[in-house]
């Protein structure tokens, strides 16, 4: 018996186009709107509360606070854009011009901001400055990565292992800043160290929230004897695909369907009273979804 082969073909690279800069002039100011107010409330939150509580926070940010405190003539805005040129260069090769435009604009946005704002905030409470903070700067860096870019740092890396490995953004962040905090221990008090840790990872939750919003999805597997009636309702009311997977009980050994679906964050009580109306015994299991990439139910990458 002959094996079957494939036939290897080679992609067509003709077919490839380049990524533009901006799809549209209203793309382009919505762009430009997040990055500005992004970078401007990042640096309320560095230069209103980070610098005078002598807290720190990770990634470049906290590494140009470290170069700040230890030389405090140099300009923090200029030390965090001199750091992030190898990054530039890493997001050219890696992630695509756009990206890499954008990111500049961000950069130098950040940059203007970081120099120019100096909104004080009133708050006397260490813990709860930590936690606005925290709020604040994972708000701005959240606005300004659901534009086309970012505004350099540790954003370039994020999106690259959210493209490549699908790593969240969040997790990415936290990670990074976990070993920056090392840095940090040597040069602030153990005191100064540990409301850093609290900005970090509050701005990284932030930061997730922000980029996914309501639009995460949740995946849906349900097991019913009455699968048909289900999977009806949610193709009628609901308008989500379904997938029929056929299995079987591991204890009964009955052959079993297995409805399958994804549906919006916002969705799942609809989806949930629906099931419970026609089988209140359904087996029901939903998860959370990393990335889900379709034109009808997806969170298409912008970047």
């Amino acid at each position: 018996m002959e094996a079957n082969t494939i036939p290897q073909t080679k992609p067509d690279l003709s077919q490839c186009r380049v990524q533009p800069v901006y799809t549209t002039p209203q793309r382009l100011l919505l762009d430009l709107v997040q990055i500005f107010f992004g970078s401007a409330l990042c640096a309320i939150a560095v230069n209103g509360i980070l610098i005078p509580k002598n807290f720190a926070t990770g990634g470049i940010t906290g590494l140009s606070l470290v170069i700040h405190n230890s030389i405090p003539f140099l300009n923090l805005g200029w030390i965090y854009l001199l750091i992030n040129i190898p990054l530039f260069l890493l997001a050219w090769m890696s992630i695509g011009r756009r990206f890499f435009v954008y990111s500049i604009v961000g950069a130098l946005t950040f940059t203007l901001a970081l120099t120019s704002i100096h909104y004080p905030v009133q708050i006397e409470d260490k813990i709860l400055a930590a936690l606005l903070a925290g709020l604040i700067y994972g708000s701005g860096a959240g606005i300004a990565l659901r534009s086309s870019g970012s505004q350099g740092g540790l954003d370039i890396l994020s999106v690259m292992l959210l493209r490549r490995f699908s790593i969240s953004l969040g997790n990415t962040v936290l990670t990074v800043n976990l070993m920056v905090l090392l840095l940090i221990a040597l040069f602030y008090s153990l005191d100064a160290l540990l409301y850093t840790l609290i900005v970090i990872f509050v701005s990284s939750k932030v930061t997730s929230i922000v980029v996914t919003g309501l639009s995460q999805r949740k995946a849906v597997f349900v097991i019913s004897p009455h699968w048909e009636a289900i999977s009806r309702e949610i193709l009628k009311d609901i308008r989500r695909g379904v997938t029929v997977i056929e299995g079987r009980g591991g204890f009964s050994g009955r052959e079993e369907h297995i409805l399958y679906t994804v549906v919006p964050l916002m969705e799942i009580g609809q989806m949930k009273n629906l099931i419970r109306a026609i089988d209140p015994d359904a087996f029901v299991v939903i998860s959370n979804t990393l990335e889900v990439m379709n034109n009808r139910i997806g969170n298409q990458p912008h970047w």
